[in-house]
């Protein structure tokens, strides 16, 4: 990254090529008058680290997420401009990457069974509770191809257990695609759960507005709403998952290269 220019030492130097001083003995004519108080110079520009700017953006990212994030903010935060930002941070996708890199590394790896079914599921899990713990990241990966370079060998691990299932590697980066949509889908859908239970008095609108006139169009879901608060709320993500599990690895050897069922 490029190092801020400081703009005292420009004027320093001419002033040493000219001999026009700041009162200093010895100061050449044109100078100021020996014993005027020197005029105070500019001071050097703050130096950014790159770890003041990540922290930055992290506890934008962790307090008031993604949308509260940009460029004009953290310089603020920082105490600089947006131009000197640039300087070291060449946009907000940067920024995010820079704000990801080295997340992973923070939560200590698990102990993973030896058994690859076993292993899928386990590292499915773990997945799941890191991002649970840091919403902020499932949020910054719903823009797409940023991620964190660290938190890639949980994509290693599925998909080599996969194979160890015995997934064709093809299937076994689409086994890794569903898990993934699987607890991502669910992250996102707890988190707006979070959100809205933090205000008590909204309408809940679902599903409060089926009725016995549904009946006839919507026969299981108007006979299980007065239950369904209490069979969502004891959704287990493990047993689920497990069941995503079995049934991807149920079609190892079954599909052709496309991913469509065998005729044989």
């Amino acid at each position: 990254m490029a190092a801020e220019k400081d703009p005292g030492t420009a004027g320093e130097a001419a002033g040493e090529a000219t001999g026009e001083t700041t009162g200093e003995p010895g100061g050449q004519p044109g100078g100021k008058p020996v014993g005027e108080p020197k005029k105070r110079r500019a001071g050097r520009p703050r130096r950014l680290e790159p770890e003041t700017i990540v922290a930055t953006a992290r506890r934008i990212l962790q307090e008031e997420g993604v949308a509260a994030l940009s460029m004009r903010r953290v310089a603020k935060e920082v105490g600089t401009t947006p131009m000197a930002l640039y300087h070291h941070v060449r946009d907000k996708d940067d920024l995010l990457m820079l704000t990801l890199s080295g997340t992973a590394a923070t939560v200590p790896r698990p102990e993973l069974p030896s058994d690859p079914r076993e292993r899928l599921l386990a590292v499915t899990l773990h997945m799941h509770g890191t991002l649970a713990r840091m919403p902020w990241v499932v949020e910054v990966l719903s823009l797409g191809d940023l991620t964190d370079k660290g938190a890639l060998w949980m994509v290693e691990e599925i998909v080599g257990a996969g194979v160890a299932c015995g997934l064709t590697p093809a299937e076994a980066v689409r086994a890794y695609r569903t898990l993934w949509h699987c607890v991502y889908g669910d992250l996102v859908f707890r988190r707006a759960m979070e959100r809205r239970a933090e205000d008590p008095d909204r309408k809940r609108y679902f599903p409060g507005m089926l009725t016995d006139a549904d009946a006839a169009e919507l026969p299981h879901l108007v006979a299980l709403a007065d239950q369904w608060s209490e069979l969502t709320e004891d959704y287990d993500v493990s047993g689920q998952l497990s069941a995503v599990i079995d049934g991807l690895l149920g079609r190892a050897g079954r599909a052709d290269g496309a991913g469509r069922e065998r005729a044989d």
